[in-house]
C-alpha cells in the first residue's frame, strides 16, 4: 500500500515518541528533563542497568549510547512490536485517532497530486513576489514601508501582492501549463457555479505564504488594501494541502529558533509574528485567523512544553485567552502547560516594540502568568461574592471547569492553588483577620473593650496554629516515608501561615524524588533547600516548641511519628474550623463593650484551650485526639457558652 507523504508527516507530527517509548521503558527521574522533552532510560534493545537510552521528544528521535540503536517513532514500534512499517503506521494512527487512507490503487495517484499542488503553490509565491515590484503595487509597498518592513524581511517571509486583476494569477499559471483544475484545487482560484471561467481568489491584497512544518507552501493569507473589501484578512480554503486548524504561521523557522532559546511565542496574526521576528523573537508563530485549536496546541507542545500566548491587550485578545483555557485544560499533562502574556491595552507586539523596544517586550514575556491565574481572573474579575449563594455559584463553576482536567495530579495541584486564591479573596472581606501575617499575631478589633483586648483570643490565639503547622511540616521533612503514607492529607492540609506555604509546596513537589537510600531525610531536606534557597529545617527550628519536641528528630520511632503526623493533621483541620467560628462570633460582638461580652470570650477561650492541648504542651495529652476534640466542641454548643448562667 502506498501512503500519501502528507499522511506520514502529519502522523509523525501528532505523535510523541516519548509517550510511545514510555510504554516500554521506565524513565530515569534523575537524568530526564520532561520540560525540555529530554528523556533517559535503560535501553529496551539490549540488557543493561544504566540509563544510556536517550529520547529527544521535540526532534522525534531516539539513540542508545550503548548499542547505538537509533531511529524515529516508526522504527521504535517496528523494533519493539516486531512489525513491518505499514503495521507500525497502523498502530500509531490508531493511537493518534487518525483513520488510515483507503487501501486502493489510487493512493499513489493522490500522493502525486499533492506534489503537483505544492509546485503550483510555489509558482504562485513567485508570481505574487514579482507583482509586489510592479507599478500596480505602489500602495502595497507604501503600506509595508509604513509598517517598517525592510526588503530583507519581505524576502525572508516571501511577502507578495495580488493585484486587482480578476484572473491575473489564473492566466499566468495556465500560460505555464498548469491545469485549471489544479489551480482551483490548490485554492488559488474559484470556479463559478454557473460553469464560467475560474477567477482569482485573492485580489488587491498583500500576500503572506503559509508554510507547513517542512517549509512547503500550503496556503496563503491575504491582507486587504481596500477598507471596503469584505474581509480584512482572507485565508486559503481547506484543500488537500491545507488544514487551517492544524497549521501555524511561521512553523518551521520558529521551531528551529525555539530549540535554541527553549521558548515559543504565540501571537495573534501574521504582522505580529513578522514584527516579533524582526525584533529578534524568531521563535514566534500565529494561528491562522481563528481561535487556537486542540491540534494547534499539540503542535506548539511538540516545539516547547510551555508556550507563551502573547495576545493583544484589548477585549478581543482577552476573550481569546479565556476561550483557550477551556481548550487547553483537558489536554494538560505533566510538563505541558501554557503561560499568558497580556499586552497593554490598545497595543499589539508591533506597537509595543516600536514604542518601547525589544527589551520591553522581553520584560512582559518574562512576567507571563501561568494559566491557573488567568482562570481565576476569568471566574472572579468584576464579580461580587457578598452572599453565600454567589460564593456557591463560584465554587460550582470552578468545580465544573477543573473536572475537565484529565491528569489527576495536575487537577489536584490546580485545586490547591484555586483553594488558596479563594481563601485570600474571601479573607479580604475581613481585614482584621491575619492568619498569614508576618508577625503571626492577630490584630484586636478597633471597637473591642479593654477586657476583650486582654483575652488570649485578641492577643495571640494563632500561636498554636503556627506551632501545629510547623510540627506537621517538620515531621514530614524528617520522616519522608511517613509523609508519603499521609500524602493525601498533606495535600489537603491548609497551611495558613504565609512563611510556611512555600515550605509546604516544596515538600509536596519533592516528596516523590528517589528516597530509597538510608539518608532519606537528608536527601529531601537538601532538595527542598535547593528549591527554596534556604534550609526548611533551620527555618522551622527557629520555634522553641519545635526544637524541644520529643519526636522531631531523626531516629525517632517511625510508628510514633506516623501517629503524631496523622493526629496533628486531623486536629489542625478541626482547629482551623473552630477558630474560624470563634472569630466570626468575635466579629459579631466586636462593637459591644460590656462585662458580658468579655465574659463570653473568656469562656470560649477556656473551652478552646481545653480542646486544643497538644503533645508538645504541658498538659497530659493521652486522650487528646480528634474524637475528644469533636466532643469538646460539641459540648461548647450544648452548654451554650455564649449565655451567661445565673448564679
Amino acid at each position: 500500500m502506498s501512503l500519501p507523504p502528507g499522511f506520514i508527516d502529519e502522523l509523525r507530527d501528532r505523535s510523541s515518541i516519548a509517550q510511545v517509548a514510555g510504554r516500554k521503558v521506565s524513565w530515569d527521574a534523575r537524568k530526564s528533563n520532561p520540560g525540555k522533552g529530554d528523556y533517559w532510560s535503560p535501553c529496551p534493545f539490549h540488557a543493561e542497568k544504566t540509563a544510556s537510552f536517550h529520547v529527544d521528544d521535540q526532534k522525534g528521535f531516539y539513540y542508545c549510547f550503548g548499542c547505538h540503536a537509533k531511529g524515529n517513532v516508526y522504527s521504535f514500534i517496528q523494533e519493539t512490536e516486531n512489525v513491518n512499517f505499514m503495521e507500525a503506521v497502523e498502530i500509531l494512527a490508531r493511537e493518534a485517532g487518525m483513520p488510515m487512507p483507503a487501501r486502493d490503487p489510487a493512493a499513489q495517484q493522490k500522493a502525486d497530486q499533492r506534489t503537483v499542488l505544492v509546485d503550483v503553490m510555489e509558482q504562485a509565491v513567485q508570481f505574487y513576489r514579482l507583482q509586489l515590484r510592479t507599478n500596480n503595487a505602489s500602495n502595497a509597498r507604501d503600506y509595508l514601508v509604513k509598517r517598517g518592513l525592510p526588503e530583507a524581511i519581505l524576502e525572508q517571509f516571501q511577502i507578495g501582492y495580488a493585484d486587482n486583476n480578476r484572473n491575473g494569477l489564473f492566466q499566468h499559471l495556465t500560460g505555464k501549463g498548469v491545469s485549471p483544475d489544479d489551480i482551483v484545487e490548490a485554492g488559488l482560484a474559484i470556479k463559478p457555479d454557473d460553469g464560467g471561467n475560474p477567477f482569482d481568489r485573492f485580489r488587491n491584497r498583500i500576500m503572506f505564504p503559509i508554510r507547513d512544518a517542512r517549509g512547503r507552501c500550503t496556503a496563503f493569507g491575504g491582507r486587504a488594501m481596500d477598507a471596503n473589501q469584505p474581509a480584512k484578512y482572507l485565508n486559503s480554503p481547506e484543500t488537500p494541502l491545507f488544514d487551517k486548524g492544524r497549521s501555524l504561521y511561521n512553523h518551521q523557522p520558529a521551531r528551529e529558533a525555539a530549540g535554541k532559546v527553549q521558548s515559543l511565542i504565540v501571537a495573534e496574526g501574521y504582522m505580529d509574528v513578522i514584527a516579533l521576528s524582526q525584533a529578534g523573537f524568531k521563535h514566534s508563530v500565529a494561528p491562522l485567523g481563528t481561535a487556537i485549536t486542540a491540534d494547534q496546541l499539540q503542535l506548539m507542545w511538540r516545539i516547547t512544553p510551555e508556550p507563551i500566548i502573547a495576545l493583544d491587550g484589548d477585549k478581543a485578545g482577552l476573550r481569546a485567552a479565556m476561550r483557550l483555557i477551556d481548550v487547553a485544560l483537558p489536554l494538560l499533562e505533566a510538563g505541558k502547560s501554557l503561560r499568558f502574556c497580556i499586552l497593554p491595552e490598545g497595543q499589539d507586539p508591533d506597537d509595543l516594540i516600536k514604542a518601547s523596544g525589544a527589551k520591553a517586550m522581553q520584560a512582559l514575556l518574562d512576567t507571563a502568568q501561568p494559566m491557573v491565574k488567568l482562570l481565576w481572573q476569568r471566574e472572579t474579575e468584576g464579580k461580587d461574592f457578598d452572599s453565600p449563594e454567589r460564593r456557591a455559584a463560584l465554587d460550582a463553576s470552578l468545580r465544573t471547569t477543573l473536572n475537565t482536567i484529565q491528569d489527576r495530579s495536575i487537577k489536584s495541584h490546580y485545586g490547591q492553588i484555586i483553594k488558596d486564591f479563594r481563601f485570600d479573596l474571601f479573607r479580604q472581606k475581613r481585614p482584621e483577620q491575619s492568619w498569614g501575617n508576618k508577625d503571626w499575631r492577630k490584630k484586636a478589633p478597633e471597637k473591642a473593650s479593654e477586657g476583650l483586648k486582654s483575652s488570649l483570643l485578641a492577643q495571640g490565639v494563632q500561636a498554636d496554629v503556627l506551632v501545629r503547622e510547623a510540627v506537621i511540616l517538620m515531621s514530614a521533612i524528617l520522616h519522608p516515608q511517613a509523609a508519603l503514607e499521609k500524602e493525601t492529607a498533606l495535600e489537603k492540609c491548609h497551611i495558613s501561615t504565609a512563611h510556611f506555604k512555600e515550605i509546604h509546596n516544596a515538600l509536596l513537589a519533592n516528596l516523590h524524588e528517589d528516597l530509597s537510600n538510608d539518608n532519606t531525610a537528608f536527601d529531601l531536606a537538601d532538595k527542598m533547600t535547593s528549591a527554596l534557597g534556604y534550609n526548611p529545617v533551620d527555618r522551622l527550628a527557629e520555634l522553641k516548641a519545635i526544637r524541644t519536641h520529643p519526636y522531631l528528630r531523626i531516629g525517632a520511632d517511625i510508628t510514633q511519628i506516623k501517629r503524631t503526623l496523622e493526629e496533628e493533621l486531623t486536629k489542625h483541620a478541626a482547629i482551623l474550623g473552630a477558630l474560624k467560628e470563634m472569630q466570626e462570633a468575635e466579629e459579631e460582638l466586636s462593637g459591644l463593650a460590656d462585662e458580658s461580652t468579655t465574659w463570653r470570650i473568656q469562656q470560649a477561650t477556656q473551652a478552646r484551650e481545653k480542646a486544643t492541648r497538644t503533645t508538645y504542651g504541658n498538659e497530659d495529652n493521652s486522650g487528646d485526639d480528634s474524637e475528644n476534640l469533636s466532643q469538646e466542641l460539641q459540648k461548647m454548643l450544648d452548654d451554650q457558652i455564649w449565655v451567661k448562667k445565673k448564679p
